[in-house]
């Protein structure tokens, strides 16, 4: 594993480092997810767990959705403080593990503000992660096929936890979130071993839309001290059709992931028991995942603009067979679709962000990015908390919500594509 997280200077340049951190901190997360869904979603007839996993969303995502546009703001003034930053995010998580495995086999309410604890700090290391990967680049690798690397090995240690957690609750519900305390307090120690290159600002600054009235359009300038605030909008058209599309498809994963647990909980399809049908959604969306994690350390940085549009093609025409056709294989394949377009789209959206974007405010794009992403799996799920459990409504208003937005980002693509190549005037 050593000699794979190494391969093509990722060792030298202290990725490889970074890739093993991020796997511990999949493998932490996972544990958590375990203990609650246990206590919050499995442990209550179907009925009730969708008042919990409702009631869950509202104390811990609505606080969340206030929280998380400071988050990255309030990252980029740390510069020079990324690796405590992360080091916290697993110190805090820890903290609140063991806390939460006191209180989590009454499951009540004392739960839910240390499951929002969890989630901030969660989202915290997301961001910086996101925010240092370019930092440790090593000049063999893209940026894509690093983030690549970064994320499969997450997915990989996500599955060997699903197991582990799985094991260690036959104990007590407890036990997963004890077992998360301690690899949350290893994560905190290996956090501080990333090369000094993570505290680096050198290059760095944020950047504002600043308009000037030249006949048409606007233009980005980027200013020296004193920093000015970042924003989405100084990113370019093509990264912000990238954002559009990969917001449709987070929304998509969340949406799929409330609306199937319960669905599938309550109506199995197919004959089969409820535990089967969640476990083979499940592995469908795993897989999904990785194969796009795989298919990115292939994909050119050339046209992800078509890429992340093919994405959001191939993941509306699944959601809108699986609504026309319900059925196990149909589910199974929504399922696993997303999970890869969801994926192989977001490594097309670093691509853009590496290629349009200046060095110079890269980070910061990064940072705000990922908040966008997680609101937009939020919202997803929200809705799918809120449908009546009927399974070709639920993905008809799914395929309705990703068509739109398909249509959205093909009319963005072919003005990024005029944009790029204009019409050469017509010589007498």
């Amino acid at each position: 594993m050593r000699k794979a997280t190494s391969a093509e200077g990722a060792g030298e340049s202290g990725l490889a480092k970074l890739i093993e951190l991020h796997a511990l901190n999949s493998f932490g997360d996972m544990l958590i997810t375990i203990a609650l869904a246990s206590t919050i979603f499995f442990s209550v007839p179907t009925g009730e767990a969708r008042g919990r996993v409702a009631l869950y969303l509202l104390i811990t995502m609505a606080p969340f959705a206030v929280l998380a546009p400071v988050i990255g703001p309030l990252l980029d003034r740390l510069p020079h403080g990324r690796r405590a930053a992360m080091a916290m995010s697993m110190l805090a998580r820890a903290v609140l593990a063991w806390t939460m495995a006191g209180v989590i086999s009454g499951g009540g309410l004392a739960l839910y503000p240390e499951a929002l604890g969890v989630l901030v700090a969660s989202k915290a290391y997301g961001v910086v992660r996101s925010v240092v990967v370019p930092r440790l680049l090593p000049s063999r690798l893209s940026l894509v096929k690093a983030n690549s690397r970064v994320t499969l090995a997450g997915l990989l240690a996500t599955g060997v936890a699903a197991a582990v957690g799985g094991l260690l609750h036959l104990i007590g519900p407890g036990w997963p979130l004890r077992g998360a305390f301690l690899v949350f307090v290893i994560g905190t120690l290996m956090a501080f071993h990333l090369p000094h290159a993570v505290d680096s600002a050198k290059g760095e600054q944020r950047a504002v839309l600043h308009a000037e009235v030249h006949g048409e359009g606007s233009h980005l300038i980027h200013h020296r001290p004193p920093p000015v605030k970042a924003s989405l909008r100084t990113v370019g058209p093509s990264v912000i059709l990238a954002l559009r599309a990969m917001s449709a498809m987070k929304w998509l994963v969340g949406f799929l992931v409330m609306f199937l647990a319960f669905l599938l909980r309550s109506e199995p399809i197919g004959g089969l028991r409820p535990t089967l049908a969640l476990g083979l959604v499940a592995l469908a969306a795993g897989t999904g995942n990785a194969l796009g994690s795989v298919l990115g350390s292939w994909l050119r940085t050339r046209g992800p603009e078509a890429t992340v549009t093919a994405m959001l093609l191939l993941a509306t025409c699944a959601t809108a067979a699986a609504a026309l056709w319900y059925g196990v294989v149909t589910v199974v394949v929504v399922a696993g679709v997303s999970g890869l377009a969801a994926s192989l789209g977001k490594l097309a959206l670093d691509a853009l962000i590496q290629r349009d974007v200046p060095e110079a405010v890269r980070t910061s794009a990064f940072a705000r990015s990922e908040t966008l992403m997680q609101l937009s799996w939020v919202a997803g799920g929200a809705v799918g908390i809120l449908l009546p459990l009927n399974g070709v409504l639920g993905l008809s208003v799914a395929a309705a919500v990703v068509g739109l937005a398909l249509l959205w980002t093909i009319r963005s693509l072919f003005r990024v594509g005029l944009r790029r190549h204009p019409t050469a005037p017509r010589v007498a």
